[in-house]
């Protein structure tokens, strides 16, 4: 969200829409090849507790790095600092050895992970630059986007998996299946959320320029209220039902804020910044 609230928000689209796209790609193979996690094949397999608690789903491809690859792979795709690209490469070999170390992984699935963001980046950078300043190509894009994640449910929903799939696991309490549906159900959410955000911001235009002081307030605060939305939302769904398109619109609600309602305010700390650097100069 730092690149979409203050540095270019195109870029910050871009790196949703690779993330989003990477995410969808992981998910399908996660149930096409049914890999299970290291300690479900191994039981004497050594994991780090803190770490196998979020390690949900089948185990390959690499959720983690797939989600590294995309994010970090797609700014040292946009950048042309060499500094900075070393950087994200950095950062994503480190994702894929920190969970192969915490023992959530192989490394195959950190290797296919790492294939799969990459390819989200490389294939939709030369889309996504030939679509951004045409409304109608932006629209088909997102629209693209939102089919394939409905694909993506229809798949989950109604194809037939071993009986394996549906068994809960002991360690992480929740089954490969349930797992899959409710990411199904958030992702589809996230995209109908960015869809309405783009609508939002044709009219709006909001600026992510602003002094420093500004960018530092409406970065901390705006992460900090998002974070309240999503687990405030969480319990609040949670106690009206278990149902998982619920799951949907709580992410809808996170990305529409994020990308839609929060730029509202970025007027007022464009402004608040300017007036502090100016008071300093004139005092």
């Amino acid at each position: 969200m730092c690149f979409f609230w203050c540095v270019d928000k195109w870029k910050g689209y871009y790196l949703l829409s690779a993330t989003f796209f990477g995410t969808i790609l992981s998910q399908a193979m996660k149930l096409l090849c049914r890999v299970p996690r290291p300690w479900v094949r191994d039981p004497g397999f050594t994991v780090v507790k803190s770490a196998q608690a979020g390690a949900t789903g089948y185990s390959f491809p690499s959720g983690h790095t797939q989600g590294a690859a995309c994010a970090f792979g797609g700014i040292a795709r946009m950048s042309k600092r060499r500094w900075l690209r070393w950087s994200m490469v950095a950062l994503i070999v480190l994702v894929g050895f920190s969970r192969m170390y915490l023992g959530a992984h192989y490394p195959s699935d950190v290797g296919a992970g790492l294939l799969v963001g990459l390819a989200a980046v490389l294939c939709l950078y030369p889309v996504f630059q030939r679509v951004k300043d045409s409304a109608r190509g932006m629209y088909a894009f997102l629209g693209a986007m939102l089919l394939l994640s409905l694909g993506y449910l229809a798949f989950v929903r109604f194809a037939q998996f071993p009986a394996d799939a549906y068994e809960t696991d002991a360690k992480t309490q929740t089954s490969n299946y349930a797992n899959a549906l409710k990411n199904a159900w958030s992702l589809l959410g996230a995209l109908l959320g960015m869809l309405a955000a783009y609508t939002a911001d044709r009219k709006t235009q909001f600026s992510e320029q602003a002094p420093l002081p500004g960018q530092i307030c409406k970065t901390v605060l705006g992460l900090a209220l998002l974070v309240g939305i999503r687990a405030g939302l969480k319990y609040l769904f949670g106690m009206i039902s278990d149902a998982l398109y619920w799951n949907a619109l709580r992410y809808f609600c996170m990305v529409f804020f994020a990308a839609a309602i929060w730029p509202l305010s970025f007027p007022f700390w464009a402004k608040l910044g300017k007036s502090s650097i100016g008071t300093r100069q004139f005092q």
